[in-house]
């Protein structure tokens, strides 16, 4: 198995388990939540392999997510703020 191979079934993980938790929270359906999520600037940088996203876990990359469609970037999350 190649490593391109891990990272796109790692990112199917990251996509059916977050619109999942889209679905649950925002009580949209599966494929709303699905297109606004692989539409988000998260989505974007979960798939690139450089920023490795995939360290984090699915509660994170949704908080992300949500703080993006709260204020418009996902750098408002605790998790990507940086201290000061």
């Amino acid at each position: 198995m190649t490593m391109d191979k891990i990272f796109k079934d790692v990112v199917k993980y990251y996509d059916v388990t977050i619109v999942n938790l889209i679905n649950e929270k925002y009580e949209i359906s599966h494929m709303k939540a699905f297109i606004e999520f692989v539409n988000s600037k998260t989505y974007k940088m979960l798939e690139n392999i450089d920023l490795k996203m995939y360290e984090f876990s699915p509660l994170a990359i949704f908080d992300m997510w949500e703080n993006e469609k709260i204020t418009g970037t996902p750098q408002t999350s605790v998790y990507l703020r940086s201290v000061d």
